[in-house]
């Protein structure tokens, strides 16, 4: 099939590395977020599907809202016979849905109708799934309400972060995606539409929304800290400073909430059940490091606490 790809991040690149080397689709342009400022070098950037559609020639299409009459246009003229889309990041207006053949069918990181939204990786940790998957549906006006062609599940490990948990999504979700694309040129895939049943949704995670809240039990925390790990990263403040702080290990201590105690092993903190083991620690400016050498470099007062 002639395909236009639509994606922006890096968890959109397998699937459109997959495209490009299958022997029964083409990829006759990729569609991308325009190129943006970023970096503490506030340089411009090229997205990273936008990079791997240069690398092998690809026309890129970089409309800043997809409702321009432009990009309809230059769609139009493509002739796709489907778009498939992994985390673009811009909402499609119905005439743009309705241009290729079989539609815009999307990879989604959930197992709808679970977590529709943006976050959905992070909300499944958050919320302590033991399974998630992906799912390929076919995009309409409503929020990742189409109809579903396939899904493929995977198992929420103990010590995944979002990122870890996305990059096997990322990966295995490719292969659905692909799988799918086959299935619909051949005519031997139908979509089914979603349950009423099992809606949740996952908005974007704020910043203000990644801090660390030490009231909640230790295995809350945990799971909070894990699902904004890397982005956009979970933080607290000790005394008057804000840090960022990587995964936790839940203890069998006790410790009252907030309270720090420094140690060889690192640095603990207490919350509604049992204290956690903060192993690394980022103070503003600097890199990440270990929490408890930044504890005993930092020879913090005995009255401070997290919070």
């Amino acid at each position: 099939m002639r395909v236009v790809f639509a994606g922006t991040p890096e968890p959109a690149v397998p699937s459109l590395r997959r495209l490009i080397e299958s022997a029964n689709h083409e990829v006759v342009a990729v569609v991308t977020r325009p190129d943006a400022v970023a970096g503490r070098g506030r340089k411009v950037t090229r997205s990273p599907i936008g990079l791997l559609a240069d690398e092998h020639g690809i026309p890129v299409l970089t409309p800043a809202k997809a409702s321009d009459p432009d990009f309809a246009a230059e769609l139009a003229r493509l002739e796709p016979d489907c778009a498939p889309v992994v985390a673009y990041g811009n909402l499609l207006p119905q005439n743009i849905l309705d241009i290729p053949k079989h539609g815009w069918v999307n990879l989604h990181f959930s197992l709808l109708p679970a977590w529709r939204g943006a976050a959905p990786v992070q909300a499944a940790i958050s919320a302590g799934d033991e399974v998630t998957g992906a799912s390929a549906f076919r995009l309409e006006a409503g929020m990742d309400t189409g109809p579903v062609y396939g899904v493929m599940t995977e198992r929420i490990r103990d010590t995944d972060t979002a990122g870890d948990l996305l990059g096997r999504l990322a990966e295995n979700g490719a292969t659905l995606l692909e799988s799918v694309l086959d299935g619909l040129e051949a005519g031997e895939i139908n979509a089914v539409p979603q349950s009423a049943d099992g809606v949740s949704y996952a908005p974007k995670v704020t910043v203000d929304a990644a801090r660390v809240r030490w009231e909640l039990p230790a295995r809350t925390i945990d799971r909070h800290v894990r699902a904004v790990t890397p982005a956009p990263g979970a933080w607290t403040m000790i005394g008057d400073l804000r840090v960022k702080v990587g995964p936790v290990t839940v203890t069998d201590e006790t410790l009252a909430v907030g309270e720090i105690s420094v140690r060889k092993d690192g640095l603990y903190i207490g919350t509604a059940t049992t204290a956690v083991r903060l192993g690394q620690i980022q103070p503003p400016g600097k890199k990440l490091m270990s929490a408890g050498d930044w504890a005993r470099g930092a020879r913090l007062d005995a009255e401070v606490r997290a919070q």
